[in-house]
């Protein structure tokens, strides 16, 4: 690719990257929100996060199958049961990470 075209690449991508967050920031600056809004809004952060953890948690192969009985849910498990208890994520990421080390080693 020429130059140019990265150049434009690059400015693209930043558009579609800032747009987004730009224009809701721009619009409802300055105006009160409903409470029910507000609420809502706090799901979006959690309803993404599982949807991007669930299928890697209980789906393998491809095609991808149903598979709840694979090293990465048998650690998850527990780490969310820690995550809801502490509400640490620095503490949640370690004993997930150390778990899924020690699950390792007696299940491959």
């Amino acid at each position: 690719m020429e130059m140019n075209s990265y150049l434009i690449l690059l400015l693209g991508m930043g558009a579609v990257t800032y747009i987004p967050r730009w224009l809701p920031m721009f619009f409802l600056s300055g105006k009160k929100l409903p409470q029910w809004l507000i609420d809502w809004l706090d799901f979006i952060p959690v309803a993404i996060l599982s949807a991007l953890l669930l299928p890697a948690l209980v789906t393998s192969g491809d095609p991808r199958q149903l598979d709840i009985l694979q090293t990465k849910m048998m650690v998850g498990i527990p780490t969310f049961l820690f995550a809801l208890k502490t509400r640490s994520l620095a503490g949640t990421v370690v004993v997930g990470m150390g778990l899924y080390r020690l699950a390792g080693q007696f299940m491959n």
